[in-house]
């Protein structure tokens, strides 16, 4: 399956605090699948809204729109690396939101 950025994908999001992977959603911040025959994409951690918030989490308007449980937000500050065939696209953020996670990760890497 092909994605692009603003997806919202499940994928077995890996923990920094643990060796633990448990699949969540995330969303896709690659323009396009990357690495050798687009076999990866660059996703962000999507998270309960109700947990303590991070310096650029980027809040999901509509949650049920996307395919979402819960109140959530784009954890920009949590990046990973996932292989395509781990992935299952379960919805689409909006260009604004879209947006706004781009304008957090270039201020992350410090290209703002």
């Amino acid at each position: 399956m092909r994605f692009e950025a603003g997806d919202v994908v499940r994928v077995p999001f890996p923990y920094v605090e643990t060796n633990v992977r448990r699949y969540r959603p995330a969303l896709v911040i690659t323009h396009e699948p990357i690495g050798p025959a687009g076999m990866l994409i660059w996703a962000a951690m999507i998270t309960n809204a109700q947990r303590k918030p991070w310096p650029g989490d980027v809040p999901i308007a509509q949650f049920d729109r996307v395919g979402l449980p819960i109140a959530s937000v784009v954890r920009t500050a949590k990046l990973a690396t996932i292989e395509t065939t781990s992935a299952s696209r379960i919805g689409r953020l909006s260009d604004g939101e879209i947006t706004r996670v781009r304008e957090q990760v270039r201020e992350h890497l410090g290209l703002a």
